[in-house]
């Protein structure tokens, strides 16, 4: 292994040694009760086969056959989710050929982070990855099952789907992809008329024609974002298929890959193997963060890993990020980070390439156990189809067939992996500077200070930002409003930067996965809301923004010398549901601890089963 990699993972194992004990003893504890249904009464049982056809009625009182349980966040709403109307009776089909059965556990939420971009609904977005693994946990408590099939592509679905699954850890479960949608038109030039229209030069109707080209078909959208991100970690982390993240929907070889997963589920629940908390354990998170700095995946995993790790007893930080970045270099180039979407990186060589070739440079543990079984030199392989449909696995391509896009670790894009830990006497945050061109990672300028991004807007619409700028956007953290995206923000900032303007963004919440050319120090905390370092700040401040040497400093901090915190300029949340999230605003960790609602419940449980 190269030593940096061996090193965060034996911190990071030390760091856990007490709440991975913990857990692991939980869930042992749970695999030595009666498995699945067998420890049901009968007028439980009855209650949970109730509505099966008589022939899964009969499979079903054969208590040693398999029950494999099927959590869906279905909704023909999110172009990503819809294909999934029609999984739950292939997956059942699927599992009767091969002698188990399957029952739709439960439904979770899944919202579209892009219909809700810069309105009310965002403020909910990172509150649901707590609601979908509660209702994941609510889903498969039923313990009817000896193994989970987790359906979800998504921002929050996938942290939210393996959150609460990690809690039936004893289990096998196997994740399930729908694929992304076509290529349509080229995200480079949606991004371009979105600028135009920022600048008032395109029009309303042009823009819906641009995105609705971009965004036109079932299946994930294509540019490298939270979504396709979290497909190309749950490869990482053993816990998908190899090679079945981008397959595009309601393909011959998606269905075959689809039924396959079905079989593998109930093969590993035959066998007791395969279990989640075998498989997620710190070598596969350290995989995946490896996996997400090579390729310059989105800035939400650095709250969601934090938060899924925490799920397994373990116990990672932004330190082990910035670490491994040193050394983990850029090897892939997807919008927003290049010219590529998700459909050309996957036919450069996609991953089997990648896992090939991080596998030859040590940079991931091979020595792991996944869902196909020991060893991850099964993710160099990828899907095709056999003379009778199936699912054949062939060695994916040692070369990279489009050097645009894809890069060998001796020749990379770039030698780190884009990602920086900033601190200074502002906070601490993250930056992602793999999508910015270097000469803009230094920024030296006086701040104008936002509570609101549509007060940003209309600054900039009233030509109130036509100067180097450090615009800072606060109280927008986990506790203020629940951290949403501020995505909304990237066609105006970009239009500045384009204009010659030196300009960042600083900020207690979120950018977008596809965050990309503008410099943005993102979840800094302290937020303001709790009274961080931002809520003192005022127009005029000179800021100091070196990410290189990832530092944020007031140039002058006497400037704060008896200044008063600024208060939320709209205290209480009201509409659209957000009042109902108030008590998960109250109980949400800081972001360097995954913003998470259960990081407090589960360092109590740790220290109950420690204690034991």
């Amino acid at each position: 292994m190269h030593p940096r990699v061996s090193e965060v993972t034996e911190r990071v194992r030390e760091r856990s040694r007490g709440s991975r004990q913990a857990y692991l003893q939980q869930m042992r504890e749970a695999g030595e009760q009666p498995r699945g249904r067998r420890g049901l009464s009968c007028g439980n049982m009855a209650h949970g086969m109730a509505a099966c056809s008589a022939a899964d009625k009969d499979r079903l009182r054969m208590i040693d056959e398999v029950n494999v349980g099927i959590v869906t966040a279905y909704n023909d709403m999110l172009s990503a989710h819809q294909p999934y109307e029609r999984f739950p009776g292939l997956l059942r089909d699927a599992l009767r050929a091969f002698g188990a059965t399957g029952q739709v556990a439960g439904g979770v939420p899944a919202m579209c982070d892009g219909v809700t971009q810069g309105e009310p609904g965002m403020e909910l977005s990172l509150h649901s990855r707590d609601v979908i693994a509660m209702g994941t946990a609510v889903a498969l408590s039923h313990n009817m099952f000896d193994a989970a099939l987790c359906l979800g592509v998504c921002d929050k679905i996938v942290p939210g789907l393996l959150m609460g699954a990690l809690r039936f850890g004893h289990l096998p479960v196997v994740f399930v992809p729908a694929g992304p949608m076509p290529s349509g038109l080229p995200n480079s030039e949606k991004a371009a008329v979105r600028q135009r229209f920022a600048e008032g030069k395109a029009t309303r109707e042009e823009l819906l024609d641009a995105e609705s080209q971009s965004y036109h078909a079932p299946g994930t959208c294509t540019f490298y974002g939270t979504a396709n991100t979290n497909q190309m970690l749950l490869e990482a982390m053993g816990l998908q298929l190899p090679g079945s993240s981008f397959v595009n929907p309601d393909t011959s070889l998606r269905d075959a890959l689809t039924v396959y997963a079905a079989e593998q589920s109930a093969r590993l629940a035959r066998r007791r193997e395969g279990r989640l908390a075998s498989i997620v354990d710190e070598r596969a998170i350290v995989n995946a963060l490896v996996m997400l700095l090579a390729t310059g995946g989105s800035t939400n995993l650095t709250l969601h890993l934090v938060a899924i790790a925490q799920c397994a007893g373990i116990i990672i930080d932004w330190d082990d990020m910035a670490s491994l970045s040193e050394v983990v270099p850029t090897l892939a180039r997807i919008y927003p980070n290049g010219k590529a979407d998700i459909n050309q990186f996957q036919a450069a060589g996609g991953t089997a390439w990648l896992f090939r070739h991080l596998l030859d440079a040590q940079l991931l543990h091979a020595d792991v156990d996944t869902i196909l079984g020991r060893g991850l030199d099964h993710y160099t392989r990828e899907p095709s189809l056999d003379e009778k449909g199936r699912v054949a696995w062939r060695d994916g391509p040692i070369q990279s067939l489009d050097d645009s896009i894809l890069r060998e670790p001796a020749a990379p894009f770039s030698v780190d992996g884009g990602l920086r830990l900033v601190q200074g006497s502002l906070g601490r945050g993250v930056i992602k500077t793999s999508a910015v061109s270097p000469e803009h990672w230094r920024v030296e300028a006086a701040c104008r200070v936002f509570d609101d991004q549509n007060a940003f807007v209309e600054a900039f619409k009233a030509g109130e930002l036509e100067r180097d700028l450090i615009a800072v956007l606060r109280f927008q953290g986990p506790a203020a409003n629940g951290m949403p995206e501020l995505h909304k923000l990237t066609p105006y900032l970009g239009v500045l930067q384009d204009r010659g303007f030196r300009v960042a963004l600083v900020t207690d919440g979120r950018m977008s996965g596809a965050s990309g050319k503008v410099p943005a120090v993102i979840h800094l905390y302290p937020e303001a809301a709790r009274g961080g370092p931002l809520a003192y700040l005022k127009d005029g401040d000179l800021l100091k923004l070196d990410a290189k040497n990832g530092s944020l400093i007031l140039a002058d901090a006497s400037v704060l010398n008896g200044r008063e915190p600024a208060q939320p300029s709209q205290p209480i949340k009201r509409g659209m549901g957000r009042e109902l999230f108030g008590f998960m605003r109250n109980a949400l960790s800081v972001a360097e601890q995954g913003a998470s609602s259960f990081t407090q419940s589960l360092a109590e449980a740790d220290d109950v089963d420690t204690a034991r």
